[in-house]
């Protein structure tokens, strides 16, 4: 709560700074009427009186036509005034939550009896805890400010009369022409979030226009496709949320009870009482926040509902990576925002558009039936027509066939588009506007295949053709139980390992192994597989206790790793070699930069970071800043998944151009790219074109000579041995992405 208060108090402090800013600039050039003496034309403060006049026009008006981030750059030059230190901010923001606790009370309820005192109470408390650490055995104290139950409730139900910024646009937004020039007319927008580093911020204001014309135009796509609130999922939505939730992955809207203390001096029972209790209050917070997330999207949606279309301004990460500015209802979001949203231009189905129909509803309902050939995801799809009728005419009084899927607000608005266009007289000629996705098969060993050209690799996550999807997670289940039968023949007296394998043989599934595969793209340790293995087995309920459980998962996880690293052998040598640059870089105290594809500077922001101490009217703060000292372990682990991901942005924005110049509708989640149904095979011909595009390149050859010419005195690791695999091969792999 403080860190909100303090976030939006100083805003407004900043609000107001900024009014006074131009209201002293336009009292300072304002032409003084009571001058005895008129400047002579060719008196240099005649020329300045003037000048200043001129500027004074503009700025009043550009305020006339609001627009503001104009006013303030102009202002900005003329402004003696300096701006406020960290520490004044910190004061002040400090002074008003002060200001808020002594006169913030919570009103006597209505019914409250007369004879006793007044029930008033104050709104927020300001108080401090004791946290201890575990790991460290010592303890720190933190100042909070604790809300009443009251407020906190009301938060709950005024969270869908919140004034939200960034609000999806009624007008396609202001083209990108640099750094904070874009998007929105009057909001502050950069192109990047830096968060803070300097050194990032930089190297995007230096880069030149036509360097970044290519991130431009694509976040300019991004931006131009027309979104619509789509009413029938809305109202099913809004109907579960107010019957309590609960349903298609919505939280429940009621707290959890909470445990009462039993009557007892029993240490082991008020034990469980307690880590009972620590439990319930944890769920409810978590609720809380989830609760306040979902009424923020439906606010937004019940806003957006009767407008003909909006529009997401976009921007990138460090890495480039693009995402809506937005924050809330948008297509990045959850499966009931993405079940909310539709294109708001259609297009008739057409034979092809029908087809990609059937099988993306397949898709969302998943369960296995992704996992199919592009015919049987039809086939399900044709089998299941009543279930998918029903669901549309009776959502939630019906069978319900919907909430089985995995992502069931989006199979809704599927069974939904396709019953109308099934029911129509031509189906073919059928108006749609529901987005169909075509994603990545774990896109990041994807590119670390093509980086390598490894022919293992590729083959395991779809870059070659095969009769169905190839699943990767299920193929390292099928390596690791290989290797643990092999280990459960051997003896335990001299192995003792066989007797985990034993006890792990009937556990052994692609669910099990999924995550580690999933992060092996990011570098994962042996300790996280070991972790996440471990969470995976306790969920299960296994017979094993804890000391077992303990075992068997760091065997596990030796073996899922083992199996990875034969697989995709080119991908850990990649990773290795990244890792080494950056490690050889951070040593000398910089940070690892590079350009991606498209041009756009990209510079690692992990610093270590110094404490400063403020005192203020509330208490002491410790603000943290960043020192001139690189943090060399996080620079080297961070890199690979980094540039990697630099990579999958710079293919959705290749994708992206190529389709708006093709005329096509187009939005991308990183590896899950979106059209119209009857534009789905031109998308997939354009989005396998630019990934081998992206990859004709010289890309790590690329990388080690911008290395080498930054640090000439550095040497570097020759470039990891590549294979054979053809490129092209990609054009001919049915489910590269799908």
């Amino acid at each position: 709560m403080v860190g909100t208060f303090l976030v939006y108090l100083i805003q407004a402090s900043f609000f107001i700074t900024r009014q006074i800013r131009i209201h002293n600039f336009l009292e300072k050039t304002k032409k003084k009427k009571d001058a005895k003496v008129e400047k002579r034309e060719g008196d240099e403060s005649g020329v300045v009186e003037k000048e200043q006049e001129k500027l004074r026009r503009k700025v009043t008006e550009l305020i006339r036509k609001q627009k503001l981030p104009a006013v303030r750059r102009i202002v900005k030059d003329y402004d003696e005034s300096r701006p406020w230190s960290q520490e004044a901010k910190a004061k002040v923001g400090s002074r008003l939550i002060e200001l808020l606790i002594h006169t913030a009370y919570i009103q006597p309820p209505a019914d409250q009896l007369c004879e006793g005192p007044p029930d008033i109470r104050p709104a927020f408390i300001h108080t401090a805890l004791s946290i201890t650490r575990v790991d460290k055995k010592t303890s720190r104290r933190y100042g909070v400010i604790k809300c009443d139950p009251v407020v906190l409730k009301g938060l709950e139900r005024s969270a869908r009369h919140m004034v939200i910024p960034y609000m999806p646009m009624l007008v396609p937004p202001v083209k990108w022409m640099g750094y904070d020039k874009g998007a929105y007319f009057f909001l502050p927008s950069y192109i990047m979030r830096t968060h803070g580093s300097k050194q990032q911020r930089e190297a995007m204001k230096i880069a030149s226009k036509a360097q970044l014309e290519q991130v431009f135009e694509a976040l300019d796509t991004l931006g131009s496709t027309k979104w619509r609130v789509n009413k029938r999922v809305l109202d099913v939505v809004d109907r579960i949320w107010n019957s309590g939730g609960r349903l298609a992955h919505l939280v429940d809207r009621d707290d959890v009870p909470l445990p009462e203390k039993p009557d007892t001096e029993d240490e082991s029972l008020l034990k469980k009482w307690k880590w009972k209790l620590r439990n319930a209050k944890k769920e409810n917070r978590e609720r809380h926040s989830l609760r306040c997330d979902t009424e923020l999207k439906l606010s937004v949606a019940r806003k957006m509902k009767d407008e003909e279309g909006f529009y997401y301004p976009h921007n990138v990460d460090f890495r480039g990576r693009a995402y809506p500015m937005h924050p809330y209802l948008n297509h990045l979001g959850s499966d009931m925002c993405r079940g909310i949203l539709e294109f708001a231009e259609g297009r008739p189905l057409g034979n092809v558009g029908l087809r990609w129909l059937k099988i993306h509803l397949a898709n969302l309902y998943a369960g296995g039936v992704d996992k199919l050939s592009y015919e049987g995801r039809v086939s399900f799809t044709e089998n299941h027509l009543d279930e998918i009728f029903d669901s549309a005419d009776k959502p939630l009084e019906g069978n319900r066939w919907w909430l089985r899927a995995e992502d069931p607000f989006q199979c809704l608005a599927a069974c939904i588009n396709l019953s109308e266009a099934l029911r129509s007289s031509s189906p073919e000629t059928y108006v749609s506007y529901l987005p169909i996705h075509q994603d990545g098969s774990c896109n990041g060993l994807q590119h670390y295949a093509a980086l390598g050209r490894d022919k293992l690799g590729a083959a395991a996550v779809n870059l070659m053709a095969g009769e169905k999807p190839a699943d990767v997670y299920s193929g390292i289940a099928a390596r690791v139980l290989d290797i643990m039968r092999e280990d459960a023949q051997k003896d335990p007296t001299s192995f003792p390992d066989a007797l985990q394998a034993r006890a792990l043989l009937d556990q052994v599934d692609r669910k099990l192994v999924k995550q580690t595969v999933m992060t092996s793209v990011y570098g994962v340790t042996y300790i996280g597989a070991r972790d996440q293995i471990m969470r995976r087995l306790k969920e299960r309920g296994t017979q094993l206790d804890d000391s077992q459980t303990f075992g068997a998962s760091c065997y596990a996880a030796k073996v899922t790793l083992t199996a990875l690293e034969e697989m995709f052998e080119a991908a850990r040598s990649i990773m290795s070699w990244l890792g080494e640059c950056a490690k050889i870089i951070a040593s000398e105290n910089q940070p690892v930069r590079w350009t991606t594809p498209l041009g756009l500077p990209v510079v690692q922001p992990y610093r270590k970071l110094g404490r400063h101490l403020i005192k203020t009217s509330l208490q002491i703060l410790t603000l943290q800043r960043e020192t001139e000292k690189v943090m060399v372990k996080r620079q080297r682990t961070a890199f690979p998944p980094n540039f990697v991901h630099s990579l999958d942005g710079s293919h959705m924005m290749m994708t992206a151009i190529a389709c708006k110049r093709a005329g096509m509708n187009f939005a991308g989640v990183h590896d899950s790219f979106w059209t119209h149904a009857c534009d789905v095979d031109q998308l997939n011909t354009i989005l396998r074109e630019k990934f081998i595009e992206l990859y004709d390149a010289p890309i790590l050859e690329n990388l080690l000579e911008s290395f080498e010419e930054s640090f000439p005195t550095l040497t570097f690791p020759p470039l990891p041995e590549r294979g054979d695999f053809d490129l092209r091969e990609v054009l001919r792999s049915t489910y590269f992405f799908n």
